[in-house]
């Protein structure tokens, strides 16, 4: 029997057992995974529509014929329904419903109300430490404008507790007039919470009221003929408002609002979501939901909120270019949700259909954009799959590089390519522990180790969705031989096409040569579409190599000796760094000297001196 045939079977199975009744179902392979979770007003109806597949989109095809098993919940109303499937989704992220191409959280800017000097950051995470957080905004790059402007305006410092706590003299922020140097006491509490106050003003949406201040300080100041200080101000004024002209959006009686707008054509379809805080354009972030030509685009919407708002706070005013399949259902789940009113309509006239209009056209856009990068690599995969002689376009590529700082703080790394563009969800980076520094061929050969070994031993193997096609690497013979030793030894050698691709002897983008087992190594015309996309491949195992052994490398540098003393704790390593300057002028320090910190014990002196020196 065909799976299709035999996931029709399965449903078919369930569905003569259930009532007309509100719930939830749920989808699962042969394996017990969850494939899909969705609710309906009347189980058996919609259950019963998934045995006519003549009449349902390719990837919901795809999904029956992997149903060998189903699982319900009956519930009193389609509005309990819809909060369990809220929750079962975020809980269980079924492969049917994820539809957000970008999984990651979004980041806010976080001011710490436990100091007396509170900083402003940018923030990704739980909102567990005790401070406000002002956002979400769309991408790192909208904060990180916000936070240079908060720096010029206002200079708040950015630096972490214990650098500010083991200053002895204003740091660079200070001379480039970007902090008022609280850490040395150049600036008095009361001075400094009246920057904070200020910040806060301007994130709160009262940036005009702080323009008015800062020009009545310039008026006064340029009276006292203190041109210096007035030009200070006028600096401050026009950084104020270029970052302004850049955010305000005229709502004129709505503050908080998330818009919504998609855009469909030849099978793409896009979704455009712009954040509003505060009257303020927080930014915008797109999605590509992976949908089928034939669904409906109001059902696209509708599951699309209904898996944004499972990771992001509910705001009262939504506003959509489309009408969402069940809309006033899902309003109502939504405010259950954020516990308040929730509104979800498509503007007919104003500046709130100006404003959604122009989601409208950034949406359409950027689809036009993802069209054509999409064209682009489907024409570099088909060329990849002659070059490589393989039976059809490659679903999976993984491409590995290794990294070191003369020969220091070694790592491996691996990104991921398919049809959709990098997976970056599935990126991995390797600390390379048993590796000795600079020997690039011992790293290959450990990480692949680790990366088919541990496959294999979990099951993971050729015919998984996890499984490469082509296992491409950043060298050339050397490394290939000790990728071939490895894979050989696994016995999975013919399992994967496995590539190296190095560049020439002189070091050029368009001569690399690639090297195969059992080929003669070969370069490709430098105009070639296939090496185009390779070369897209090999440049970002590089930028991602790179960059994860730079995190790696400063997290060493700001590693405190400190921190392998058994016992120490953040008050105790803060009264030491406080005393003695740095972690290494505790390390060297006699007993007698650190007996004398405030907060350290006779006996924790000992351990102290004695971890050190023995």
């Amino acid at each position: 029997m065909k799976p299709l045939e035999l996931g029709i079977k399965t449903i078919k199975s369930y569905q003569s057992t259930l009532g007309q009744t509100p719930g939830v179902y749920r989808m699962l392979d042969e394996s017990g995974k969850v494939l899909y979770v969705g609710k309906a007003k009347n189980l058996s109806s919609r259950v019963a529509s998934y045995t006519r597949p003549d009449k349902l989109p390719m990837r919901l095809k795809r999904m029956i014929s992997e149903t060998r098993k189903m699982e319900f919940v009956e519930t009193h109303t389609e509005l309990e329904a819809l909060l369990l499937e809220f929750n079962m989704i975020k809980e269980l992220k079924p492969v049917y419903n994820v539809m957000m191409t970008d999984d990651k959280a979004y980041p806010y800017i976080f001011m710490n109300t436990d100091h007396d000097y509170p900083r402003a950051i940018k923030y990704r995470g739980a909102k567990t430490k005790k401070g406000e957080y002002y956002g979400p905004f769309a991408s790192a790059g909208a904060v990180n404008k916000t936070l240079n402007t908060i720096q010029k305006v206002f200079q708040i410092r950015n630096c972490t507790d214990t650098y500010f706590a083991n200053r002895k003299r204003p740091c660079l922020q200070y001379h480039i007039k970007q902090c008022t140097a609280p850490c040395v006491g150049y600036v008095s509490k009361e001075d400094y919470a009246a920057q904070v106050r200020q910040t806060k003003d301007f994130l709160e949406g009262r940036g005009d009221d702080i323009q008015g201040e800062l020009a009545d300080r310039m008026k006064i100041a340029s009276e006292r003929q203190d041109y210096e200080t007035a030009a200070k101000y006028r600096d401050r004024i026009h950084a104020l408002r270029a970052l302004q002209a850049s955010q305000i959006i005229n709502l004129t009686h709505v503050k908080d609002a998330d818009i919504f707008a998609i855009v469909a054509e030849a099978g793409f379809m896009c979704v455009s979501v712009f954040f509003i805080r505060n009257g303020q354009n927080f930014g915008n972030q797109t999605h590509f939901p992976k949908t089928g030509e034939d669904e409906e685009i109001g059902d696209i919407l509708s599951q699309f909120m209904i898996e944004f708002y499972t990771k992001h706070p509910v705001m009262p005013c939504i506003f959509v270019n489309v009408i969402p399949s069940e809309n006033d259902i899902l309003a109502q789940a939504l405010s259950v949700q954020a516990n308040r009113k929730v509104t979800i309509t498509k503007p007919t006239r104003g500046e709130k259909r100006q404003i959604t209009e122009m989601a409208e056209r950034n949406a359409a856009s950027s689809l036009d954009r993802h069209k054509a990068r999409k064209t682009s690599d489907m024409d570099g995969l088909k060329r990849v799959q002659n070059i490589f002689d393989l039976p059809s376009p490659p679903q999976r590529i993984e491409v590995y590089d290794n990294s070191h700082t003369g020969g220091d703080h070694m790592l491996g790394a691996m990104i991921v390519a398919s049809p959709d563009g990098f997976q970056k969800s599935q990126y991995r980076k390797f600390n390379l522990k048993d590796t000795e520094a600079s020997d690039d061929y011992g790293g290959m050969r450990e990480v692949m180790r680790r990366r088919f070994g541990h496959a294999l031993d979990e099951g993971r193997g050729k015919g998984h969705e996890t499984w490469p096609d082509i296992v491409m690497i950043d060298g050339g013979k050397g490394q290939l031989s000790s990728v071939t030793e490895i894979l050989d030894e696994l016995g999975i050698l013919n399992d994967v096409t496995l590539v190296s691709i190095a560049k020439g002897p002189d070091r050029n983008a368009g001569r690399e040569d690639f090297y195969m087992n059992g080929r003669t190594p070969f370069r490709l015309p430098p105009n070639d579409v296939g090496l185009f996309y390779l070369q897209r491949l090999r440049d970002e195992a590089h930028r991602f190599a790179i960059g994860s052994m730079r995190v790696r490398r400063a997290k060493t540098i700001e590693k405190s000796p400190l921190d392998d003393v058994p016992g120490i704790g953040p008050k105790r390593k803060k009264a030491l760094l406080t005393h003695f300057g740095s972690g290494k002028a505790v390390a060297r320090a006699a007993l007698i000297d650190l007996q004398k910190v405030e907060g350290i014990s006779n006996a924790f002196a000992e351990k102290i001196y004695h971890y050190f020196h023995g």
